[in-house]
């Protein structure tokens, strides 16, 4: 039974590994479905495509943020018992800079900061999966210093840095009870950081089309010092005793492959294809500081597979000031069937999106969007024997401003 308990309680750290990715980088590519690595349009491209940044033809600043309204549901198969989270809205956020020092100069400079994994789950009390998990809070921050530059009127190259911080605090109840009947608890809480590199190369391949090819490297988050708590019967405190652990959670590598086609001086359409290397996430190993017989350092399966996301997405410049913008997704779930969890119940789906732009002025530049998906997974998970249908709904409205200098 504690062996089993200490499995329990390796599970929620699953969601590194279904697809938790948060695509959010910029609301011009928001609102054509995600679409948009080879088609520069603004700084958001030090994400997209650093070798695309060098065909910016102007000094900016922009901030964007995608308040997230998500919402599951969970229908147990066993005994027909429901649950529905009451997770906080997420904040994802991105914030780019893009700079020349000539009006010439075929060098681009540029930092972008973003999140590209990061939210919190949390279920309604006492629900049937709440040995499995009550709440998980993950922040993640990439900080990326770019340089990109032009080789040919026709080629650019670019290449970033990536420093990542990352923080996780998640909690769950264990199935054992005390005198008055109160279930134990644990709460894991770590900090980490690790490297990377984001490289992008563009080609003009006629005046009506361009062509794409970006990397971002797998990045290893290293927690060296979590708070493992426990607060479980003092019969069995010496089983699980609180103290520091360690790990490396891997966040994979991302391959994109972009066209971008402008028929007319109006209409521009994007369409990228995604490959993301969620094989790296293979299997889960802990090293506990203070070990027992029940608490014993582990390495545990994950066996993920890689995913293919296709994003299609429209642009069309309606007046000087107003452009409109319309795109979908369709993404393939990483998740195995026997893996899905509570803190991301990943299923293959259809992203729907909306935007719009406005110029302000010459300075600046008003950007929104709105992003819509739901999508339903039914599965039996190995390790905990939670069995049921999920099914989850998000909107995604951002908004970003740009400032030209």
């Amino acid at each position: 039974m504690q062996k089993l308990l200490f499995l329990l309680l390796l599970l929620p750290f699953q969601f590194f590994g279904q697809g938790y990715q948060v695509n959010l980088q910029g609301q011009v590519s928001q609102g054509m479905g995600g679409a948009g690595s080879a088609l520069m349009q603004d700084a958001s491209a030090l994400f997209f495509n650093p070798g695309g940044a060098s065909f910016i033809h102007s000094n900016e600043i922009s901030l964007n943020v995608t308040p997230t309204f998500g919402n599951t549901s969970f229908l147990e198969n066993n005994t027909n018992a429901t649950a529905n989270t009451t997770s906080p809205v997420g904040t994802p956020f991105s914030l780019y800079g893009l700079y020349q020092i000539k009006d010439s100069s075929k060098l681009k400079l540029g930092l972008a900061v973003y999140t590209p994994f990061g939210s919190t789950v949390e279920w309604e009390d006492e629900w049937v999966g709440r040995f499995a998990l009550t709440r998980l809070q993950l922040v993640s921050i990439f900080v990326q210093p770019t340089i990109s530059y032009r080789l040919t009127d026709k080629i650019g190259i670019g290449a970033g840095f990536i420093y990542s911080y990352g923080k996780v605090n998640l909690q769950k109840d264990l199935p054992i009870q005390d005198a008055s009947g109160e279930y134990g608890t644990a709460e894991l809480d770590g900090s980490g950081n690790g490297f990377g590199f984001n490289v992008g190369l563009f080609f003009k391949l006629t005046k009506h089309a361009n062509f794409s090819i970006t990397y971002r490297s797998k990045v290893d988050m290293n927690v060296k010092s979590g708070d493992a708590t426990f607060n479980v019967p003092s019969s069995l405190e010496d089983k699980f005793p609180s103290g520091k652990f360690s790990s490396s959670l891997p966040l994979p590598a991302v391959f994109t492959f972009g066209l971008g086609i402008t028929p007319n001086e109006r209409l521009s359409i994007a369409l990228d294809a995604n490959y993301t290397d969620w094989t790296a996430y293979d299997t889960l190993a802990f090293d506990y500081e203070n070990n027992t017989e029940s608490l014993e350092d582990t390495k545990s399966a994950r066996r993920y597979v890689g995913s293919i996301a296709v994003r299609l997405g429209a642009q069309y410049k309606i007046n000087e000031k107003i452009k409109a913008r319309a795109g979908f997704a369709y993404a393939i779930s990483p998740v195995l069937t026997d893996y899905v969890t509570p803190e991301t119940p990943d299923a293959n789906r259809f992203n729907f999106t909306i935007g719009l732009g406005y110029q302000l002025s010459e300075k600046f530049i008003l950007d929104a969007s709105l992003l819509f998906t739901q999508f339903t997974r039914e599965a039996t998970n190995l390790e905990t024997g939670l069995s049921g249908t999920f099914k989850t709904r998000v909107y995604a409205p951002g908004i970003q401003i740009t400032y030209k200098l």
